[in-house]
């Protein structure tokens, strides 16, 4: 099913985009060799509730934790853990919503750990455009699989690959609603694009091949290939004047993380 926002339950998913925009801006900050993924995690969860919003994923379908930490050959749903830290040359992904008032936000950022080789800049640096390329195509009249068919062509002219098993999806007062929408498809299909719907992007850009499986956790989703991998994702409406992301200030300039 198909749900268009009006423009108050936009302005309250905005205001939960912004507790996970500002929380990923915090971590991003925190970044540095040593730093243990449930140091992240800890600080993820303190932020949604002193900013009066419950951590989305915790306990989503068991999940245990309030953030998602996959690093270099981990493509999402990283467990944070004590035991794990990050080290020089490492990228560490990591994926957070909440709920505030009823209603979602969902983003995701690729960050290098100290300095990174120029491969994995290269990576990180595709894989964002990839998002930014999606994103162009939020607007109405547009079909769902434009946005797929922008991601699929930008990451592959690129030489990396994208994956087929995780995608975006509608989001409101579910995270996860019922429209999926991949990264990879033929232009022109789809649901055409209505002022009102809104989209969790999240481009999984791998540098080997697309394949990916599970770890026995029964979260942690790794390249098969052992290649490394990148994600980046906005929570984004389609508005009559194009796409508005809810998970960025609205003032927001440049590259969209």
């Amino acid at each position: 099913m198909i749900i268009c926002r009006s423009q108050e339950e936009l302005e309250t998913m905005h205001r939960a985009g912004m507790v996970v925009w500002g929380a990923l801006t915090e971590l991003r900050k925190m970044i540095r060799p040593g730093v243990t993924t449930m140091e992240l995690d800890e600080f993820a969860e303190g932020y949604a509730k002193e900013h009066g919003a419950r951590p989305a994923f915790k306990g989503y379908h068991g999940y245990p934790k309030s953030l998602c930490t996959s690093i270099n050959n981990e493509v999402v749903h990283g467990i944070p853990s004590a035991k794990r830290s990050v080290k020089e040359g490492d990228i560490l992904s990591m994926d957070f919503g909440v709920e505030l008032d009823s209603y979602f936000g969902d983003a995701a950022l690729t960050v290098p750990v100290g300095k990174v080789d120029p491969a994995h800049e290269r990576l990180l640096r595709v894989t964002r455009e990839a998002l930014e390329c999606g994103i162009d195509k939020i607007r109405p009249g547009n079909r769902l699989t434009d946005i797929s068919a922008a991601v699929q062509q930008h990451v592959e002219q690129n030489g990396f690959s994208v994956v087929r098993e995780f995608v975006g999806h509608s989001i409101g007062t579910k995270m996860h609603e019922d429209l999926q929408l991949p990264n990879y498809g033929e232009p022109g299909h789809g649901p055409k694009l209505q002022k009102g719907m809104v989209l969790a992007i999240e481009p999984m850009v791998n540098v080997g091949g697309p394949e990916v499986r599970v770890l026995d956790d029964q979260w942690t989703a790794v390249t098969c290939d052992g290649s490394d991998s990148a994600h980046f994702e906005h929570t984004v409406a389609v508005t009559e004047n194009g796409p508005w992301i809810l998970t960025r200030p609205r003032d927001a300039a440049g590259p969209v993380w």
